[in-house]
């Protein structure tokens, strides 16, 4: 690549389907025009009323980038009309905020503070809680934030204390900003409308049971017709964690001589296929919701080295 690049990137994720998500993009690569900025990937769900827009940009760049699709998306999107089955509490929900080339999650979590204190300045009502790096002192982790904001079940703004910013404006709810090591998004449908066995399923699976998997977050939601296990997949430091192939349990990769491992999306699939048809149904199939770190990391060094400010057309975008 030449000299080398800091790249982090981020994921932001608005509480809206599909129109506004195309704004946002739009004002993102036409308006800044950055050279080292990239679009990697739009995911939008009608049922979840919720899109998904991975960008990856220099560390200097990556900052402006977001803060400019934001701006369009809190114009854009009302949360006191806006519905959907997956929970959320602000108009752009979520931006997390991930190391990929040459730069160490600190200083994404510094980026993420800035762009936090930016988006309260610039958008009136806009509020911030803050997660991982950006969370400082504490690290609380972004499963910690949200069980003490009541993230999964809340929709009454009015009682919530941000880190930044006034109290919750009811348009704009509350935004998650924070940094961390890179966490995958892996969905699996079951063959079923069963969403009791969906959420046994998802407990089972989950991290924090002593059968679970590491690193991995789990909810069931009703979906297309059936029911999908909508996983998080963070990566973690484990020197035990090997990869060996695509069908093995851990998967690993490196930043800054820093060994990360994530359970790959193969095993989370199988696990979830045993314990379905352990109940008699079977599963329908998966869905990554963007990257694996690898490839994220090779997306994102392409599209920067050749200036493909759009690459989500080039590899397709993904809507659903």
């Amino acid at each position: 690549m030449g000299r080398h690049r800091k790249n982090g990137f981020t994921q932001p994720y608005r509480s809206h389907f599909q129109r506004e998500l195309q704004f946002s993009v739009h004002r993102l690569i036409y308006g800044q025009k950055h050279p080292e900025v990239s679009v990697l990937n739009i995911f939008s769900d009608q049922d979840y009323n919720r899109s998904v827009i991975t960008i990856a940009a220099s560390i200097d760049a990556l900052g402006n980038s977001v803060l400019a699709a934001c701006l369009e998306a809190f114009q854009s999107i009302d949360m006191q009309v806006q519905e959907g089955i997956h929970p959320c509490l602000g108009a752009v929900d979520l931006i997390p905020i991930y190391p990929l080339t040459d730069v160490g999650v600190e200083e994404c979590g510094a980026v993420a503070r800035s762009l936090a204190e930016n988006l309260v300045l610039h958008v009136p009502g806009c509020s911030v809680f803050l997660f991982g790096e950006a969370d400082l002192p504490e690290k609380r982790t972004l499963v910690q934030r949200r069980k003490q904001l009541g993230w999964f079940t809340r929709r009454d703004f009015s009682a919530l204390e941000p880190d930044l910013g006034a109290a919750p404006a009811r348009r704009c709810g509350l935004t998650g900003i924070g940094a961390s090591p890179y966490v995958m998004n892996c969905n699996v449908t079951i063959d079923s409308q069963d969403l009791t066995l969906g959420k046994e399923i998802a407990s089972a699976i989950r991290g924090s049971n002593v059968n679970g998997l590491k690193g991995v977050q789990a909810m069931a939601f009703p979906h297309e017709g059936k029911i999908e296990i909508a996983c998080n997949v963070e990566s973690f430091q484990d020197q035990e964690a090997t990869e060996t192939s695509d069908d093995s349990q851990y998967m690993a990769y490196s930043v800054l001589g820093d060994r990360f491992s994530y359970v790959s999306p193969h095993y989370i699939e199988a696990r979830i296929k045993k314990l379905a048809s352990d109940q008699g149904i079977g599963t329908i199939g998966r869905a990554l919701i963007g990257f694996t770190p690898q490839e994220c990391k090779n997306c994102a060094e392409y599209a920067i080295k050749k200036s493909i400010g759009e690459f989500w057309k080039i590899r397709g975008g993904i809507f659903m």
